[in-house]
């Protein structure tokens, strides 16, 4: 397994895919610098005249309603529709889920264009399911990843996607086998914007892999571990997110593979 997930991270090096990314511009900068840092190329474009072009061109595409808008969400669904009509592979991040009736609207809507990935913490996974009351606070996760599962399990079902629930331990969950991860660092938690730097990355490797479960695995895997390893180089959360994209940069594999701790059920 672990020689696998690496040859992963070697696709996204070698075939350097392009992401169109329509995300939240708090992380603009974090999420174009991970995606580069990882060998991927990135694209941020929200303009609805240029969406169809970009997508065409593009490897796959990620939609983050983070910093949600009229006009943003106008062209979050024109690319969630075109991708899915050329069957492009694409990621929703549902930040903020159950938080506002506008989001909720929003991702019923993106929900209909069968994303490829869903990738939220747990409270969004839930709220995005609708299978319980718990309340999101803000865009942190009030909920443990394995409450999610059951959630995750729905949307699974129902959409025939592939749902990533980030926590402590990171849960993979496809039509056909579940995966769980448990790398990272507590300190991670104190960097904005790396649980969007996870769902670029997820796109990146979507856009050079074939089987998609795998990808999202390894786009985790990558993420947490070169996260582990950043933290014994940082004093706190900002030197940390310089020292993790240099070690999304670069990781060897002999590190990869013996920080990895996976569990496949």
């Amino acid at each position: 397994m672990e020689k696998t997930l690496w040859q992963q991270v070697q696709l996204v090096q070698q075939k350097s895919p392009l992401v169109h990314n329509i995300t939240n511009y708090v992380v603009m900068n974090n999420t174009a610098n991970a995606l580069l840092a990882a060998g991927a190329s990135p694209i941020m474009s929200h303009a609805k005249s240029e969406i169809r072009e970009m997508i065409n061109i593009a490897h796959s595409v990620v939609i983050n309603i983070g910093t949600l808008d009229e006009y943003w969400s106008e062209s979050m669904l024109m690319a969630a529709e075109t991708a899915n009509a050329i069957h492009k592979p694409w990621v929703l991040d549902p930040v903020g889920a159950g938080a506002t009736s506008f989001r909720d609207q929003i991702l019923h809507q993106l929900l209909q264009y069968h994303p490829t990935v869903i990738r939220g913490n747990a409270s969004e996974i839930i709220a995005l399911a609708k299978i319980n009351t718990t309340v999101t606070k803000g865009v942190d996760s009030t909920a443990e990843s394995n409450e999610a599962i059951d959630a995750a399990q729905i949307l699974v079902d129902q959409y025939n996607t592939i749902v990533c629930i980030s926590g402590e331990t990171d849960i993979i969950l496809s039509p056909q086998q579940t995966f769980f991860i448990k790398n990272g660092h507590p300190l991670m938690t104190k960097v904005t914007g790396l649980g969007c730097s996870a769902t670029a990355l997820i796109g990146a490797f979507i856009g050079s892999s074939e089987d998609k479960s795998l990808g999202t695995t390894a786009a985790m895997a990558l993420l947490g571990i070169s996260g582990e390893l950043a933290v014994q180089e940082s004093k706190g959360p900002g030197s940390l997110q310089v020292n993790l994209i240099d070690k999304l940069y670069n990781i060897t594999e002999e590190e990869f593979i013996r920080h990895l701790k996976i569990e496949k059920k």
